[in-house]
């Protein structure tokens, strides 16, 4: 018997109750390609913090894939849902159609990083030989999880595009999005990648950028252990003033900020705040990846006209420069990034729909819908502000 043959799936309802190292092991086994969201650490905040588990409707189901000799070869940050908030991949009209027909949608398996639209790989496994061994069997496990326990399908969403193909041939129903991310050709500094921009674009540019700090603002970076438990006072101030009036409630609470900042992903955060008279009036967290700036939450108390643009894209790009990063990834929606050097980019997600019928109309529109993503992809590329022969490409 080989030791696949004789591997189990474990479900496990704290991340805790799986070591850190064994996890990380599986999540990021190369510093180059580093990601914070898939961590341990990242995943032990949310949870310690109460934003998931308990009555928030995120209730841990993460799968390990054990070996014989007792190894963790694989494992998957899941969740069993009661809902469908806090995932940006939307099913909600899947869900009604469902319910409407009699049938009982949620609770649902999601693979997923809560409330973090942001890609990377969702099932985890090591770069060694048998990995698209123990890949299929996290699949094939957590989608007989959701057979044998009466849960209506596994979504697995913001996955990579390989991780996407193979759960394709396995079955899956595909889905597209797109986001906007920036990609660094090689820029030596943020004036270097101006000069690759149409000059009415790079002009539009220069006068957001002015105009942003026009009030006296000055801009700080902080990073890891520079960044204390009074900065993060003030950006939760700023996250929650500006996430009540987008979302209602948002998602994440002043705990898990001390958290994330104290525990084994503090050195890749980079706060970045927008100071009056050494006051500060609005800021945007990002994350650090291996060759990644992630774009994750902003806010601010006070109103500058083209603010929210200067920390979120154009220090973004500044900082990604600066430190010779490929790309900067910006989040979930928001076509304005374009303007700004953003292209449209691909994302991904795979359903596995235990229903016939309901496999049969998702699947359906799905066909469509991907049709719509790529022409819609490819038209909006059109509008990116480059020259049309930049001076730096790769």
């Amino acid at each position: 018997m080989s030791r696949a043959d004789a591997a189990k799936i474990e479900v496990v309802p704290r991340i805790a109750d799986i070591p850190a190292g064994a996890w990380d092991a599986c999540a990021n086994p190369d510093p180059a390609t580093f990601n914070p969201f898939i961590a341990h650490a990242f995943l032990h905040a949310l949870e310690d913090a109460g934003t998931v588990g308990g009555r928030t409707g995120w209730a841990p189901r993460h799968l390990a894939l054990r070996l014989a000799d007792g190894e963790i070869a694989g494992c998957a940050p899941c969740y069993l849902k009661a809902h469908s908030q806090g995932e940006y991949v939307f099913d909600h009209s899947w869900a009604e159609a469902f319910m409407r027909a009699g049938g009982r949608y949620y609770p649902k398996l999601q693979i997923a990083v809560p409330f973090t639209p942001v890609p990377g790989r969702r099932l985890l496994v090591g770069s060694g030989p048998a990995s698209e061994t123990h890949e299929r069997m996290l699949a094939a496990g957590a989608a007989e999880i959701a057979e044998r326990n009466g849960i209506s399908g596994l979504h697995v969403t913001f996955l990579s595009e390989g991780e996407w193909r193979r759960l394709g041939a396995c079955g899956f129903l595909q889905r597209t999005d797109q986001q906007f991310h920036w990609s660094n050709a090689g820029y030596a500094t943020f004036d270097d990648y101006l000069a690759s921009l149409a000059s009415r674009k790079r002009k539009a540019m220069r006068k957001e950028r002015e105009q942003a700090v026009a009030a006296g603002l000055d801009i700080v970076w902080l990073r890891g252990r520079e960044i204390t438990e009074g900065d993060w006072d003030a950006f939760f101030a700023f996250y929650t003033e500006t996430g009540s009036r987008k979302w209602g409630r948002p998602y994440l609470n002043r705990k898990f900020f001390s958290l994330l900042g104290a525990g084994g992903v503090g050195e890749h955060c980079l706060l970045m705040l927008a100071k009056r008279a050494g006051r500060p009036i609005a800021g945007a967290l990002h994350l650090i990846g291996g060759d990644c700036l992630f774009g994750r939450y902003w806010g601010a108390v006070e109103h500058h006209p083209f603010l929210h643009f200067e920390l979120c894209y154009y220090q973004a790009i500044d900082y990604a420069i600066q430190h010779r990063m490929a790309r900067v990834e910006a989040g979930a929606q928001g076509e304005h990034k374009l303007a700004r050097g953003y292209l449209p980019t691909k994302t991904y997600s795979a359903h596995h729909i235990v229903d016939p019928a309901l496999r049969r109309a998702i699947g359906d529109y799905l066909a469509r819908e991907r049709k719509y993503v790529d022409a819609a992809t490819e038209e909006l590329a059109e509008y990116a502000p480059f020259r049309k022969a930049p001076p730096h490409q790769v």
